[in-house]
């Protein structure tokens, strides 16, 4: 085993990573960003290194910046988390022509499986069922609309061919959609995976989400943990995961597990790796394969009692598998909920911000992965993810119920977070019988109803108001009430005499604001601009795309006219409330 490992990544991930290596006896080498100088993540490690001066969200990136850290620490090994450089081949090489260990799979293994197209073809000559559409790349539109014509037919989807974890990914119902949703997938595929190109396959418009972890050692042993559902996602994008999964028997089970076993075999894998596929109706087919650890790796370790990250270690090592196939059981049932900093009111808007008050919940078989404490800022730079809650019980029903206490007991304040509409939809009868929820995830009357109180006030005829829970005590028996007045100045609750706020019109006068402009709902930066001044708009059309924490957000027009005024610039950084367009 290493002496020494160094954690390339930020968060909970380096934190989970680094968890493992102190049970081995294994130091662990950090690595920070300037605006990471105090996290977590890098105090948790045996030592850490800054990784100097420029973009935060590039100094991650720096692979010239992290060999050095790793020569310079004396660390003998690499492990990547996931994202930023995770399922990056040429670092993976860079790392081992450095003389260190990649604890991950084979760079050739990366390759193969990183290009959807080419990991298509891998599957469809191994045997292995995929999704009906092209295994080459489609050129153009033209080219994609010729095959969709004479072999798949709508809806499909258009998928860049390096994508991963939702990025790359449009839809297009009908032809009317069809260059909206290549330019848009050919272009997020340039920017997260440096490959514009894209290829067309069948859109299932209700599967299920079902993949199957693995672990593969360099003695031949290929085995897999069962089968998680990831099926509850917001743009392509999970936030609940569960294991087992609810629409899986024990012979599809079965099929499943041979199918990311096949899959590994076929590319020679080793390390741990996810096999994600998509059911229904009974059928299941492969739809990728991530070549690291997922996020979502928890509910399996906690249904199969296999620590997973151990195991990539130990792989890395060169140790065999510790177990073998016969000696891998389901007990019980784990749900993980992802707490993001974002409001799901507001279509899953980012909600970047300062942690005021933070308290895990805790109790039998509740797990956090967490890289969060009071006074964290979780910035735009990075994912919206804030920790990981992971429970587990005797069936899925209790692990429900389980979830639900735990959910109600995490206390993050300042800013807003994913646990409304966790503990809203853990409630609906959709999710007691185990369907997919895509029809509440696309709903935005019902995600409007999770919407917050306004933390500074929340508009009323007059006045600005806030509500406020207290507890009080009388006569020795403490009651909860709620108070609803006036906005103190610092927002805190209603206070004696006070200057009033200004009403809405008011307010929106005084920002230069009005009906006629559109404003960024979000802190970000400005990555397309698709209008210019003079151009006549319809209602609804896309105006920009702001980027935010790692998600692409779309701006429409809120009515036809013409854009009289235009003060933004792609590749500009945009706060809440600047002024995009002028409308007349």
């Amino acid at each position: 085993m290493f002496s020494k490992v160094l954690v390339a990544n930020r968060g909970e991930i380096a934190i989970r990573v680094m968890r493992t290596l102190e049970e081995l006896g294994v130091g662990s080498v950090g690595v920070y960003s300037e605006p990471d100088r105090d996290a977590p993540h890098a105090r948790r490690a045996t030592e850490a290194y800054l990784l100097g001066p420029g973009p935060a969200a590039e100094s991650y990136l720096n692979v010239e910046k992290l060999l050095e850290v790793a020569e310079q620490s004396g660390a003998e090994a690499v492990h990547p988390g996931y994202g930023f450089l995770a399922e990056n081949a040429p670092f993976a090489r860079a790392v081992e022509e450095a003389g260190l260990t990649w604890i991950g799979p084979p760079a050739d293994a990366i390759d193969a499986m990183g290009s959807k197209t080419r990991a298509r073809e891998l599957m469809k000559a191994a045997g292995v069922p995929i999704v009906p559409g092209t295994t080459d790349p489609v050129e153009d539109v033209e080219a994609a609309r010729k095959v969709i014509d004479e072999s798949i037919g709508y809806p499909v989807a258009i998928k860049a061919a390096g994508g991963g974890g939702g990025k790359g990914f449009r839809v297009a119902e009908t032809e009317k959609d069809l260059e909206k949703a290549f330019e848009g997938a050919a272009r997020e595929g340039e920017k997260f995976f440096s490959d514009a190109t894209v290829y067309v396959e069948r859109y299932l418009p209700d599967p299920r989400h079902v993949e199957v972890q693995v672990l593969a050692d360099s003695h031949g042993n290929v085995i897999h943990l069962f089968e998680r559902d990831c099926s509850v996602q917001r743009r392509h994008q999970k936030v609940i995961e569960e294991s087992p999964a609810p629409a899986v028997d024990p012979e599809l089970r079965e099929q499943i597990g041979k199918i990311g076993v096949d899959a590994a075999k076929a590319v020679n894998y080793r390390s741990a790796g996810t096999m994600e596929g998509l059911l229904q109706e009974g059928e299941y087919f492969f739809l990728e394969m991530n070549t690291r650890v997922q996020v979502e790796h928890c509910v399996t370790e906690m249904v199969t009692g296999i620590d997973i990250v151990r195991e990539q270690l130990k792989v890395a090592a060169g140790e065999e598998l510790a177990y073998g196939q016969d000696d891998v059981e389901i007990r019980g049932h784990a749900i993980e909920c992802r707490i993001n900093a974002e409001d799901a009111s507001k279509n899953f808007a980012p909600a970047p911000g300062r942690i005021g008050n933070y308290r895990e919940p805790s109790g039998p078989f509740v797990r956090v992965d967490s890289g969060a404490e009071p006074g964290y800022e979780v910035l735009p730079l990075y994912d919206p993810m804030i920790a990981k809650l992971i429970v587990w019980d005797a069936d899925r029903e209790s692990s429900t119920r389980r979830m639900l206490r735990a959910l109600d007991e995490y206390e993050i304040g300042g800013l807003k977070t994913l646990i409304p509409f966790h503990k809203a939809l853990l409630a609906t009868e959709q999710w007691r019988n185990g369907e997919t929820c895509r029809d509440l995830m696309e709903d935005k009357g019902w995600l409007k109803e999770i919407e917050y109180p306004a933390p500074a006030g929340a508009e009323g005829d007059d006045e600005d108001k806030v509500e406020r829970d207290y507890a009080v005590e009388v006569s020795g028996r403490k009651f909860e009430v709620k108070v609803i007045g006036a906005a103190a100045a610092n927002g805190a609750g209603p206070a004696g005499p006070a200057k009033k706020p200004p009403k809405r019109a008011q307010r929106d006068k005084n920002a230069g604001g009005g009906p006629n402009e559109v404003t960024a709902p979000l802190q970000g930066n400005m990555w397309k601009v698709h209008v210019k001044e003079g151009d006549e708009v319809e209602e609804g059309q896309l105006l920009c795309v702001i980027e935010a924490m790692k998600m692409e957000n779309e701006i429409t027009a809120h009515k036809a006219g013409t854009v009289a005024e235009l003060p933004i610039e792609e590749g500009k950084p945009i706060s809440t409330g600047d002024p995009i367009a002028v409308i007349k």
